[in-house]
């Protein structure tokens, strides 16, 4: 085991991804499976509940030595931090997904923060990324989907925040990334359709409407909700000129 004491960056949106020192390090899918679960915990564990759930198969023995083994087998010292009954990433690891819990919940705690628009473009694309997209563990699926409603949420905000700012490109971006992460999911659509109508684009707001009229027709057979239907016949009586 190497002995660093340089930056550590741990990614785990879009995949796994450890430097240290700008240099991506070459860890084991044993050891990844290790760091990235705590890296999905803001909070020391126990060893038993990390061992119990990377090595569910195994009885409490045998999963307690595959959990030193891999301890053993880390590429840095600086990795974990450990004592006799409990196991969290150091402190000085940085990992993308904390970082991005972090802005997200600012962001939705305090819609009238103006730090917001000063990291949109990089957090739009990570807040558009799933993950461990490859990963099933049922650790995994849990942390995603807890994930995926936060970044929903966050995106749906950040793009009326610029919207309103008249930042319309960048919002449409949000808006979009949303659209694109929950296709079936009206707000997302709604949104998207507001920032047209805020830049005077009514024909790309109809048309954005309609987009999501015939998915959800096809995929659920439902018609949108009755206030988004009322929304755009408002829409049409004003190109109408009604």
């Amino acid at each position: 085991m190497a002995d660093r004491s340089g930056q550590i960056h741990l990614g785990v949106i879009d995949g796994f991804e450890l430097r240290e020192d700008g240099v991506v390090l070459d860890v084991a899918p044993a050891c990844q499976r290790l760091v990235a679960f705590l890296a999905l915990w803001d909070r020391p564990v126990t060893r038993s509940f990390v061992s119990g759930s990377l090595w569910s198969d195994s009885d409490t023995e045998h999963a307690g030595a595959c959990l030193r083994s891999v301890l053993w087998r880390l590429p840095s010292r600086d990795l974990v931090r450990s004592s006799p009954t409990r196991l969290a990433l150091s402190d000085g690891v940085a990992v993308d997904y904390r970082e991005t819990v972090t802005r997200a919940q600012h962001l939705l705690s305090d819609p009238a923060s103006d730090d917001a628009p000063a990291w949109v473009l990089p957090h739009i694309a990570i807040l558009a990324g799933e993950i461990l997209p490859d990963w099933y563990d049922e650790w995994v699926l849990l942390a995603r989907e807890r994930f995926r409603q936060l970044r929903l949420h966050a995106l749906e905000a950040l793009c009326m925040r610029l919207a309103v700012a008249g930042r319309f490109g960048e919002a449409l971006l949000a808006g979009l990334a949303a659209v694109d992460i929950e296709p079936l999911r009206e707000s997302a659509h709604r949104r998207v359709i507001e920032v047209h109508v805020l830049e005077g684009n009514v024909g790309e707001a109809l048309r954005q409407y309609r987009t999501y009229e015939r998915l959800l027709r096809d995929e659920l057979s439902l018609d949108p909700s009755a206030d988004l239907r009322a929304m755009v016949a408002r829409l049409l009586r004003r190109a109408s000129g009604a």
